[in-house]
């Protein structure tokens, strides 16, 4: 079983991140790449609100680059999915990959992230960065001018439907019941919005795209009179609410009542030597730049903590050796 100082789970911009910190304090991390390697960004058509880029780059160029970076200070990458992870006896952590191959980790920084929830309609995945968005802050200018719609009916696809009158041209929320979800200053709010309709009791079958372009159309489905018809639109955005990449370890470390991790302001977990950053404990910014300043502390935090415990480290390693 290899032994490593820092094991990162998960690639994304916080993971990204705790990589080259760690690396540069000359720790070696192993990043544990995951099913989605650089997280949500990497399927992100554009970025143009990460500071120092200009004109913006693609999600996959900033990964690149990111990780590139991480690779310059020593960081070493591997491409697979912990299958078990055992935090309970304390450091050092074990880790079993997907393929067999085992660590053995002084601390860990869990960056697994969290999914936007999909509509699983067809044209839904094939239209991602064609006109299916899950992020309005990340691709709302993309769309000035332009007629949208915006799929959910709480806090979130209030917020992000607001936000997004900013660029288009008009924003039809679709929801499948007849009230919504939403706070009623959300609510007071987003109903007071010229550019802001409602379709009701409706929720979409299938996402179109008849030239190849981008989208063109939704299918709806009237839930109350299965009425079908066609509504033209230019985007579709989806605010369904994520789920937290949790599985691995949701009995392990505290969760909240929506399974994301609880973390103190130093990125701690309930355990000692566990550090948690990005959308897998943050469900409210989701941001690439927020990500990576939780990346950056919870590394930081984590160097602090090796330091301060590296000779019971050491004696704990050599007994495991001994053994």
């Amino acid at each position: 079983m290899q032994r490593e100082r820092v094991v990162i789970i998960g690639s994304g911009p916080a993971g990204l991140t705790a990589a080259l910190y760690t690396a540069r304090a000359q720790l070696k991390p192993v990043v544990i790449a995951g099913d989605t390697p650089g997280g949500q960004v990497a399927i992100t058509h554009e970025v143009e609100n990460y500071p120092g880029f200009p004109g913006g780059l693609s999600g996959p160029e900033l990964v690149e680059r990111m990780t590139e970076h991480a690779k310059e200070f020593g960081a070493e990458f591997v491409n697979s999915a912990v299958s078990n992870l055992d935090l309970t006896s304390g450091s050092p952590f074990h880790i079993r990959l997907r393929e067999g191959e085992q660590y053995s980790a002084d601390s860990v920084i869990i960056t697994s992230g969290a999914d936007p929830r999909k509509l699983k309609v067809p044209g839904e995945a094939e239209n991602i960065g064609a006109g299916v968005s899950y992020c309005g802050t990340c691709d709302g200018f993309f769309f000035r001018g332009k007629d949208i719609v915006v799929i959910g009916g709480g806090d979130s696809a209030l917020e992000e439907a607001i936000f997004l009158t900013r660029f288009a041209n008009s924003v039809h929320i679709i929801h499948r019941r007849d009230k919504l979800r939403a706070g009623p200053q959300l609510r007071h709010r987003a109903q007071g919005n010229e550019k802001i309709s409602f379709i009701w009791n409706t929720v979409v079958e299938e996402i179109i795209n008849e030239a190849g372009e981008g989208v063109s159309a939704v299918r709806l489905r009237n839930v109350q009179t299965g009425e079908t018809s066609n509504f033209p639109t230019e985007g579709v955005f989806i605010f369904i609410g994520h789920d937290p990449n949790n599985a691995i370890f949701s009995d392990q470390v505290i969760l909240d009542d929506e399974g994301y991790i609880i973390t103190d302001s130093h990125f701690r977990t309930n355990i000692e030597g566990v550090y948690a950053a990005g959308e897998i404990q943050d469900q409210l910014w989701r941001q690439v730049s927020t990500s990576v300043g939780q990346g950056t502390g919870a590394a930081m935090a984590a160097i602090h903590w090796l330091e301060e415990n590296e000779t019971q480290l050491q004696d704990l390693s050599q007994q495991a050796n001994a053994h």
